[in-house]
């Protein structure tokens, strides 16, 4: 009864358990500042859902869930735009170099074998760096962390401080080169194009770490970019790969649109260090799901060697 058949994707699916994935992630996607799709791509594999098919139909999806959280942090005066503007300037430029890799790849036949190998390494890297970091920071919170904090960023400082066209950000209270957040942009792009992401659990730590952003600046603005991004590579997959499955998409962005309102709202009660150490559990969870999967059934080594 609530089954539907999804033409590109090929199978059915249950309605009401795609909208509440929708919700779930647009959910998320309020609180951290993430698009979502690092969670939502694969866990539409495990149902059965094509690797590209979810991942080119996954950024549709993400589109409706950054517009809704953008809108609700723009309301708060969470948004640096200038900031946000060159992340996605470099965010285009990634992600229509990255629609192109995957075409390359699906001519190949590599492409799902690159897209799961490619969630492994990227969500253990960033979810184990994320995780030690928010248990160091919550043990020396009762210490007297302000004077030693200084020490550690005036080397990054000095570094960044060699790179040309250094420009204020009076809304993140930062001065920095124009190139940095070109490149980082460029790099989110590519990721959002091969797995499906609109890269905030990559740029929401970048932004913290590297750029030295104040959270609730960095969740309204990484959700800005996201958008954009997103909307860039939906249109390219859609036109090149022919990959977005609208029905899917629609049933998903009609989710996640309230998923992140509600979201938004509960960001507002947590604190920094408790969103950054519940955003790396959730990454370290699905990195373990999908090695496990890669790793345990014995059919997906021998279908790559061409086995029955």
């Amino acid at each position: 009864m609530w089954h539907m058949y999804l033409p590109i994707a090929g199978n059915s699916v249950n309605i009401l358990m795609i909208f509440g994935l929708g919700a779930g992630v647009g959910l998320l996607s309020g609180i951290f500042g993430v698009g979502g799709g690092f969670l939502m791509t694969p866990l539409l594999m495990m149902f059965g859902i094509p690797a590209t098919v979810a991942a080119a139909s996954d950024s549709n999806q993400i589109v409706g869930a950054s517009t809704s959280g953008t809108l609700a942090h723009w309301r708060l005066g969470n948004v640096d735009f200038k900031m946000g503007f060159l992340l996605l300037i470099g965010g285009i430029l990634g992600g229509t170099l990255g629609v192109q890799i995957i075409k390359v790849l699906r001519a190949l036949g590599n492409a799902d074998f690159l897209i799961s190998i490619t969630y492994v390494l990227m969500l253990g890297g960033v979810g184990s760096y994320m995780f030690i970091e928010s248990l160091q920071a919550m043990k020396k919170k009762e210490a007297p962390v302000v004077a030693a904090a200084p020490k550690k960023e005036s080397t990054y400082a000095r570094l960044l401080k060699k790179l040309p066209m250094q420009t204020k950000f009076v809304k993140s209270g930062i001065e920095i080169s124009l190139l940095l957040p070109l490149i980082l942009g460029t790099l989110v792009g590519v990721l959002a194009a091969i797995m499906g992401v609109g890269g905030g659990f990559i740029m929401v730590p970048v932004m913290v770490y590297m750029l030295r952003m104040p959270m609730h600046v960095v969740v309204g603005t990484s959700l800005f970019q996201i958008l954009f991004t997103c909307i860039n590579v939906t249109i390219m997959q859609s036109w090149s790969n022919h990959t977005v499955d609208f029905i899917l998409a629609l049933l998903l962005l009609l989710g996640s649109t309230i998923g992140a309102q509600v979201g938004t709202k509960l960001s507002k009660k947590l604190k920094g260090d408790q969103l950054k150490i519940l955003l790396a559990s959730l990454v370290l969870l699905v990195c373990v799901k999908m090695l496990a999967d890669l790793l345990l059934p014995p059919d997906i080594l021998l279908s790559y060697k061409g086995g029955h």
